[in-house]
Formats: C-alpha cells, sequence, structure tokens
C-alpha cells in the first residue's frame, strides 16, 4: 500500500490516521506541536481499541504499526504519494501549509485538505505544483463515516482527481467527486438546507426541538442510512422518481416559496434551541453522549458491511 502523511494530528487527522492505517498504508503524523502528534498516538490506539470491542478490526495492535511520529515537516512528506492535511479552517494557514509542502512533496505527491468549506483554490492559486493539489472532505469521523468528498480547483489536473479517487476505494471510503468548487461542497450544503428549514419551524412555533429532531431519526434518517434522496423518491411512487416529480412537485415548489430567508439565525432562537437541548442533555453529559453517537455509528456500520450496503 501507498505512504501517507497525515498533516495536523486533531481529531481528523486521528481518524484519517486509522484510515490509511488500518489498509496497511504506512501512515506519518506530522503536527506544528511535536507532543500533540505524540499524544494523538496514544488516542489512536485507545480508538484502535475501541473499535476492536465492537468487532471492526481485529489487530489493533498490527493497524498501530503502520503509524509512525515525525518531528519535521520534510520527514514526513518525504517519499509520500498522498498527504491530507487537517489544520484550521483558516485560508492564511492553509496558504502557508500549502507553501511548504509544495516546496517539500516530490513532484507526484498529492496534496488533499480536510478543509469542510474552503475551495482548494483560495490557498493554492500561487503554488508551482497547484494541479496536484485538492479538497478531500471526510465526514467525521472518517474511519466510521466513509463518505468523502473530492473537490479539484480550476486547476488540478485530471489524473489527480483520478489517483485520489481511486485511493480512496483502496483504503474502503466512498469517493464523491465534485465536479465544480463551491463554498461548503455538497454534504455541508445539504445540511445547511436542512438546517434553515429546521430551525425555521422551530422558530415559527410548528414543532419543538426533540421533536423535530424525531422527525429526522425516526422518519427520513432511516431511510437515509441506506438510500439517498433519489433512490428514495424513486421507490416512492408506483412507477418511479418521474411519476413522483409529477405528484409532489407543485407541492415542493409552493413550500419553496417560504423557504427564500437568508437572515442570520436570531439569538433569540439559538439561545431557545440551547435551552431545550440542555434540559434533554446537561452540559456534563455531552461527552458521554458523543461516545454513545460514536458506539452507535459502529453498529450501523457493522450491520452495513455486513449486509453490503
Amino acid at each position: 500500500m501507498i505512504k501517507t502523511a497525515i498533516i495536523g494530528t486533531g481529531l481528523i487527522g486521528q481518524a484519517w490516521a486509522i484510515v490509511f492505517a488500518r489498509a496497511g498504508c504506512q501512515t506519518i503524523l506530522w503536527d506544528g506541536n511535536y507532543q500533540a502528534a505524540q499524544k494523538a498516538l496514544e488516542l489512536i490506539a485507545l480508538q484502535l481499541e475501541d473499535l476492536q470491542q465492537n468487532g471492526l478490526v481485529s489487530e489493533p495492535a498490527a493497524i498501530l504499526q503502520n503509524i509512525r511520529v515525525v518531528q519535521h515537516l520534510d520527514e514526513a512528506l518525504e517519499d509520500a504519494e498522498y498527504v491530507q492535511e487537517n489544520l484550521p479552517e483558516n485560508r492564511d494557514v492553509k496558504r502557508a501549509i500549502y507553501k511548504e509542502m509544495d516546496a517539500l512533496a516530490p513532484s507526484g505527491t498529492i496534496l488533499a485538505s480536510s478543509t469542510s468549506s474552503i475551495p482548494a483554490s483560495e490557498f493554492t492559486q500561487d503554488l508551482n505544483g497547484r494541479h496536484r493539489c485538492l479538497v478531500a472532505h471526510p465526514v467525521n469521523p472518517p474511519y466510521l463515516i466513509p463518505a468523502v468528498e473530492i473537490c479539484g480547483a480550476p486547476w488540478t489536473s485530471e489524473q489527480t482527481i483520478a489517483k485520489t479517487r481511486q485511493i480512496m476505494n483502496q483504503v474502503k471510503q466512498k469517493p464523491v467527486v465534485i465536479h465544480k468548487e463551491l463554498e461548503g461542497f455538497i454534504l455541508n450544503r445539504l445540511q445547511g438546507a436542512l438546517l434553515r428549514e429546521a430551525y425555521r419551524l422551530v422558530e415559527l412555533g410548528y414543532v419543538s426541538v426533540e421533536d423535530l429532531d424525531v422527525t429526522i431519526k425516526d422518519g427520513l434518517g432511516l431511510r437515509w442510512a441506506f438510500m439517498g434522496p433519489f433512490e428514495t423518491i424513486d421507490l416512492n411512487a408506483p412507477n418511479g422518481i418521474k411519476e413522483y416529480s409529477e405528484r409532489y412537485g407543485p407541492l415542493f415548489q409552493s413550500i419553496s416559496k417560504e423557504q427564500t430567508s437568508t437572515e442570520s439565525w436570531p439569538e433569540s432562537l439559538i439561545t431557545k434551541l440551547e435551552n431545550s437541548r440542555r434540559e434533554q442533555l446537561p452540559n456534563e453529559q455531552l461527552l458521554q453522549r458523543r461516545l454513545w453517537r460514536d458506539k452507535q455509528l459502529m453498529a450501523l456500520l457493522k450491520h452495513k458491511q455486513k449486509q453490503s450496503l
């Protein structure tokens, strides 16, 4: 398998390290804070143990042996075929690290960013090797949620896109190629559209925060765990998506006329949501609930793997 470099070892960097090491890749960790990178290795070991307990990996010690921490950026990039950058969502920070990586990495090395919103063109345009730069945006954590959005800049080569897609398939991720740059890519734009309507429905008093969540987790979300929205509607009319569109298109067009606001979420609404959520889940229980969430994701992933969904 290929040699990969993980640049930035926070939660996303740790998760990517598991993805690559689990697939047998030689995986190098680097962080501007060497102690943070060493600590990340310890946290990765704990996450691998958790995955083993839930039947998702069989030999965590062997996987851990595929991961190594280095102190200097040039060590991490030496002979790397693929780089996954995970630094903060800041254009200046990304411009600086990409300038360094472009100067230090071998000419054939792919330089991918985990950014969740910033198009690659905004931090790679002045680089000599800008053709090998792109975004590979994961869903957190990628070792449990395999979708990865691949989005190049206007100057990213087709070879870079194709090779990145091949690598993601090799490490058992689910690549989604985005053909043109846009802020937030696909996943966050879909999530944002749903969130804006969810906020609006609560703000206008149509539904409670708790019942809105029920609508998704015990309604739409059950199908979405194994089908996308187009397949969903294709199966929801006797003759498929064309009939569904003809039946319900006018309804959704009518609804859309009420969904045109671009205003910021009011502070009063955010406070209302916060109070409702803290009644259901006190602050001191947030971490415990996050761990519960990850265990549910593990069980769902195990089921999907078993069913080949």
